[in-house]
């Protein structure tokens, strides 16, 4: 497994640990929360969750410029899906990134992550195409996998229309989005889909399966809690026997062999630290080309603070896997 050192991060193949508490810009963020009284998400009704993201998570009113952003929709598998394809300066043809948000598969959306897709765009030289999928629970798995494959079939058909080269598409997702990724990346593989270059996982949720040592972190220092996780399973799967499909929890494929290359990352204090790591390692350990980036100090969620000034982290993060990102298609 590559590793590569950020500051503050534990580093070892066998067993992360994270620091006593969080990065003191992190805290500060904690502690407004507290103040406030942001409730749990495991505490809202579906629409209460997805309100509360839309206040938290609202995007900024001077976002970062890319050289054109164009929003398309295709037919997917049951109705339009809708997509932002974001370009960045150059002539192109440009490699592609095929873009999950997060949300718990219930919440979340292209508006939200915009900033995210924009700081991709630039640091990683690539286009992005941002996937409007279908949310849970009126969607149900697999409907949002379905989107989302379908999606990243159309891009590499169609990626003239992002001026993109159909020879260096990767999937890139955070948090659900993470979990999307890596199930797209599986599906291609299994169905004989398109040959994609690397996947980028962004604190993951990758198994539904509670027991790991990074759920019993204290909650005072988590964003989300084992009960939030759990109460975003429950909305995505209409029954317990689909925890097993690899596709809805890619942790329990028997084979992670013939997959691309990975970028994983997670967050110490996370509950779904742990999971991201086992990823990480069961990819290394069927011969895939893995880099693991544990960022100790900080929290889920926290590549969507970029425009927080007082948190580099993400930043840092966003040119890390750019870095990686280059070095999967060839420079």
């Amino acid at each position: 497994m590559s590793h590569r050192n950020t500051s503050n991060r534990t580093e070892t193949d066998v067993e992360v640990t994270t620091t006593a508490t969080p990065h003191p810009d992190v805290q500060a963020i904690l502690d407004g929360r507290a103040e406030l009284g942001i409730p749990r998400l495991s505490s809202l009704s579906v629409g209460g969750m997805r309100q509360l993201l839309e206040e938290l998570w609202a995007p900024p009113a001077d976002p970062e410029p890319v050289a054109a952003v164009r929003d398309v929709s295709i037919d997917g598998p049951a109705g339009d899906v809708p997509i932002r394809i974001y370009t960045p300066d150059g002539s192109g043809p440009f490699p592609v990134l095929v873009y999950f948000h997060g949300g718990g598969w219930v919440a979340g959306g292209i508006e939200l992550d915009d900033g995210i897709c924009r700081a991709l765009t630039n640091a990683a030289g690539c286009a992005v195409a941002s996937i409007g999928y279908r949310h849970a629970p009126e969607h149900p798995f697999p409907a949002p996998l379905e989107d989302c494959y379908a999606a990243t079939e159309w891009v590499v058909e169609h990626s003239e229309v992002a001026h993109g080269d159909p020879d260096r598409i990767a999937v890139v997702g955070e948090s659900a989005g993470g979990n999307l990724a890596a199930a797209v990346a599986q599906v291609a593989r299994d169905r004989g889909g398109p040959a994609l270059a690397h996947q980028v996982l962004v604190t993951p949720v990758l198994d539904r399966s509670f027991d790991r040592p990074s759920y019993d972190i204290d909650p005072s220092q988590l964003v989300i809690t084992r009960a939030d996780v759990e109460w975003v399973w429950d909305r995505y799967l209409e029954s317990d026997l689909d925890a097993n499909n690899p596709y809805a929890s890619p942790l329990r494929a028997r084979d992670l062999s013939g997959l691309p290359s990975a970028t994983i990352v997670t967050a110490g204090f996370d509950v779904l630290r742990d999971e991201g790591l086992a990823y990480a390692e069961r990819l290394e350990d069927a011969g895939v080309r893995v880099t693991y980036r544990e960022y100790d100090d900080v929290i889920h969620g926290f590549l969507g603070m970029l425009d927080d000034p007082a948190l580099e982290r993400a930043r840092e993060v966003i040119d890390a896997v750019a870095r990686d990102l280059r070095d999967s298609f060839g420079g």
